[in-house]
């Protein structure tokens, strides 16, 4: 699922995100090694900010807690879907992979909210765990959190949950790192994010992070502190042990913020259950009083779906399951996903750092055959690779720009002119051979759980093999594969393009970020060098993604941005196959009040804000 792909992605969302399911569920990670500023306790209250920005969110007024009387106890259940790993793999610290928290990936947000989650349509953010929020120029975003929240411990919500969420992201290279300094306390209720460099992209980093309990990761978020204040940095000795700690961190259950908490004897290989928090502000919102999600990829949840048992699912169904559900009469959400399926190379692999080997890759695939066999009407292919989604590229390139970009449109001849013109030929049995003699033979490996990257892969194979490639698709479980990439343990692979996010620097800090030497923590990932020669010049790739965010004003990151699209066009560090739009079946089974097709709330991608979440945490969705 995209948002597993999101644990690829999270390795990682994502994450998000999966038979193919679209996204990323580990944070976002940066490029720079980690500020040395510390993160400051709470001091004296600050002067409330100049109109700030109010949550359009219920009431701040906190539930107790107690159990619900059962005359008012709320009836009905929703069930979902996501592959999550059983224990003793699966675990409850949720900034790492395999735990079972960001493992659910777009459901975390019934758990551990963020403090917002936005609505594309207009761009506005619904406040969750933030009462208000502003950008106060020249370099300062405040955030004012909810009043009387409470998490499932009992304990009050403050700023210490979110200074501690936001000093373990320090060690996992949260992204807004890249232009935070600094993050303070003024209060129990004030947080102030400082910017080195402002940038729009703050807010949004921000406000939808998932923010943990002080109680269960305050402790190692005061050694960050501690190494902060001590000068230490990421490539020091006591920076690796501590991202040790954290990372082998196993805490011994879950505290919540959120409506719903796992309840921890219900989790199988098939199915968890979500009981009740009702400390939650949130549970006089939502109407359900538990969430089952049953576990696995396309080939487990599709039975699942044709039997009425799952009233949601977020997997890439293949286009012969989508007809079936239709035949049954199911709704199909087809929502997009700004991202899909892309060819990874690993530069360790001679010739597959060179970038006429990959331009002529992506020459020699027909990518709307690939998204047709992949997923039907719901793979579209991507018109021109530069990285983002082709559903954003005209909001930051001007139609000039977008002119001046080559398409990598089918074409053979194109394709065989590039690879002869660096010396390469093709032997008696049609293969071609590089100019050290060695065969253009590889290994491509996809997420065996995927039904669509599957049939990507195998697609995209057969193409290549009929035009002088040889190569050899293995299939790997999914869990393995998020951790292998990061890891760069692979020749060449299928992985996961763009994000879940409006602004395109998101999408190219996954693959070039967090699959790369740049931000992995396991491994130097695809290796593809930051520092290249793009039409002539030097250009430092990691500079010019960070920067593209960099200010307060997004008319003014076009041109960074375009920058940016016109150097991965040429260098094709991956290539983007497809883009993957949901067929996300709902059904009304159990569950009604979903809004029609034309509704704006659909606008939102599937594996970021996503709207099913939304409307069962404001109330939309009832039992029907």
């Amino acid at each position: 699922m995209k948002l597993n792909r999101l644990k690829f992605l999270l390795g990682l969302l994502a994450l998000v995100v999966l038979g193919a399911c679209a996204a990323p569920a580990a944070p976002t990670t940066a490029p720079s090694a980690p500020t040395t500023a510390a993160t400051t306790a709470p001091s004296a209250p600050t002067t409330a900010p100049v109109a700030p920005t109010t949550a359009p969110a219920p009431t701040t007024a906190a539930t107790t807690g107690a159990v619900v009387p059962p005359s008012t106890q709320k009836t009905g259940e929703f069930h979902g879907a996501f592959p999550y790993q059983v224990p003793p793999t699966g675990h409850w610290n949720s900034f790492v992979p395999n735990g079972i928290p960001n493992g659910v990936a777009i459901y975390q947000d019934l758990l551990e909210m963020p403090l917002a989650r936005q609505k594309w349509a207009d761009g506005l953010y619904v406040g969750l765990m933030a009462a208000k929020w502003e950008v106060q120029q020249p370099d300062k975003f405040v955030v004012t959190l909810r009043t009387g929240a409470k998490w499932s411990d009992g304990k009050p919500f403050t700023s210490k949950d979110v200074l501690a969420t936001e000093n373990v992201g320090r060690l996992f290279n949260f992204t807004e790192f890249n232009y935070v300094d600094t993050v303070t306390a003024k209060d129990d209720s004030t947080v102030e994010f400082h910017m080195s460099k402002p940038s729009t992209l703050v807010q949004r980093l921000v406000l939808t992070r998932n923010i943990r309990s002080a109680a269960t990761y305050g402790a190692i978020a005061d050694k960050v502190d501690a190494l902060l204040k001590a000068g230490k940095t990421k490539d020091s000795d006591e920076w690796k042990a501590l991202l040790k700690e954290a990372t082998d961190f196993r805490p011994q259950g879950l505290i919540v913020s959120g409506p719903y908490n796992i309840d921890p004897k219900s989790i199988t290989d098939a199915s968890l259950t979500m009981l009740p928090n009702t400390s939650s502000w949130d549970w006089d919102k939502v109407n359900f009083g538990k969430i089952i999600l049953y576990n696995g990829e396309t080939p487990t949840v599709t039975p699942l779906v044709l039997s009425g048992d799952v009233d949601y699912a977020t997997h890439g169904f293949p286009p012969a399951t989508e007809k079936a559900f239709q035949e049954q009469k199911i709704r199909i959400i087809r929502a997009p996903t700004y991202s899909g399926p892309a060819v990874y190379f690993n530069n360790d692999t001679y010739p597959l750092n060179r970038k006429e080997v990959r331009q002529a890759v992506a020459y020699y695939i027909k990518r709307d055959d690939n998204g047709q066999v992949s997923l039907g009407d719901s793979g579209k292919a991507v018109k021109v690779p530069t990285g983002i989604s082709d559903n954003i590229t005209p909001n930051w390139l001007s139609a000039d720009q977008l002119s001046k970009l080559n398409p990598y449109n089918f074409d053979l001849s194109k394709g065989d002119a590039l690879l002869t013109g660096i010396g390469f030929k093709k032997g008696s049995d049609g293969v071609w051979v590089d100019d050290k003699g060695k065969p253009l033979a590889f290994e491509l490996e996809v997420p065996a759980e995927f039904a669509d990257w599957s049939a990507a892969a195998e697609n995209a194979s057969q193409q290549l093999n009929k035009a002088g490639f040889k190569i050899t698709v293995r299939g790997v479980q999914f869990q393995q594969m998020s951790q292998d990439v990061p890891a760069g343990k692979f020749v060449m692979a299928i992985n996961a393009w763009g994000a879940g996010n409006p602004h395109p620097s998101y999408s190219w800090i996954d693959p070039l970020f967090n699959r790369n030497y740049i931000a992995s923590t396991t491994g130097k990932g695809i290796n593809f060098p930051m520092k290249q020669t793009v039409g002539g010049k030097e250009v430092d790739l990691q500079a010019l993604i960070v920067n593209s965010a960099v200010g307060l004003d997004e008319k003014a990151q076009k041109d960074a941005v375009a920058t940016v699209a016109a150097a991965f066009n040429e260098l094709l560090p991956i290539v983007p196959l497809w883009e993957r739009y949901g067929n996300n079946p709902a059904l009304d089974k159990r569950v009604t009040g979903y809004p029609p097709d034309s509704d704006p709330i659909y606008k939102n991608a599937v594996y970021g804000d996503n709207f099913v979440v939304m409307m069962i945490m404001d109330g939309t969705l009832k039992p029907k």
